[in-house]
């Protein structure tokens, strides 16, 4: 239990911002997680569509401190090579 009324305040203060951050890093998760399933899939289009949608949401956790700004990017960057990797052809073995 806090001991003075600016740690009672501080306590409910992260509460909040500990709810906050659970929801907007639920729904980076669930993008996230609907994304590798179109890629998975093969649904090429689909998933091009969903990527700015995830980079956005991933910009703005990074700018209101839920994730760090290189985990941001090192997701932006994994998940731009998975469809990039969906969408280059596959070349044949070489002998």
């Amino acid at each position: 239990m806090p001991n003075t009324k600016s740690a009672a305040k501080a306590l409910r203060s992260s509460e909040s911002k500990r709810l906050r951050n659970k929801s907007v890093k639920s729904a980076l998760h669930t993008l996230q997680k609907r994304f590798l399933g179109l890629v998975g899939e093969g649904k090429k289009d689909e998933a091009a569509a969903l990527l700015p949608q995830i980079m956005s949401a991933l910009d703005k956790a990074a700018k209101g401190d839920i994730i760090h700004r290189n985990s941001a990017d090192r997701r932006k960057s994994r998940l731009s090579v998975r469809l990039a990797a969906l969408a280059a052809p596959v070349a044949p073995a070489a002998k």
